[in-house]
């Protein structure tokens, strides 16, 4: 399965796939956000547990984004969550992975895949999406301010660092 939409002009060739996060091409993306992660915060990168399954439909949804070639050039993916002892409240869907090779940025690649997967939570019956960040990432920041997301309190594996950064947008509504 291929979920296309109708862009126009140097991105019209990319795909976006949906595939396990276990997948070869996601294991490699992963690898390189871990990378620009530990050289931006100075650590060993994002340690919050991830597992494939937890990307796998109707839970969850992995993309990566592929040129003409067949060349990944981008990524992301959304999982659910409900109230737990992490700050989660019932029907979140929580964004995970999102990244952009170097060489890709500046396309609108994390937009196609942000509101592909917004559409694919909220099909799936989640209400709100909400995301982590930090604040070594502005680009990023600036990415989900500009696309409805705005602070809420925070939650998940970071939420007692001081550079984490959380955001939420309703998906309902």
């Amino acid at each position: 399965m291929t979920i296309q939409s109708a862009p126009s002009g140097p991105t019209a060739e990319i795909t976006l796939h949906p595939v396990s996060f276990g997948h070869p091409d996601a294991i490699a993306l992963n690898d390189r956000v871990q990378l620009e992660y530990a050289e931006r915060y100075g650590d060993e990168g994002d340690v919050t547990p991830l597992d494939p399954t937890m990307f796998a439909p109707p839970q969850g949804l992995y993309l990566i984004a592929y040129d003409a070639e067949g060349t990944p050039l981008a990524t992301g993916g959304w999982r659910t969550q409900d109230e737990n002892d992490e700050a989660y409240a019932d029907g979140d869907a929580e964004l995970k992975r999102m990244y952009v090779t170097p060489e890709a940025r500046g396309l609108g690649l994390a937009r196609r895949i942000l509101a592909a997967l917004e559409a694919d939570a909220r099909a799936a019956g989640r209400t709100r999406m909400v995301l982590e960040t930090g604040t070594k990432q502005p680009e990023a920041i600036a990415l989900y301010l500009s696309s409805g997301y705005e602070p809420c309190a925070k939650f998940g594996h970071y939420r007692f660092e001081d550079l984490s950064r959380c955001y939420a947008k309703p998906l309902q509504g």
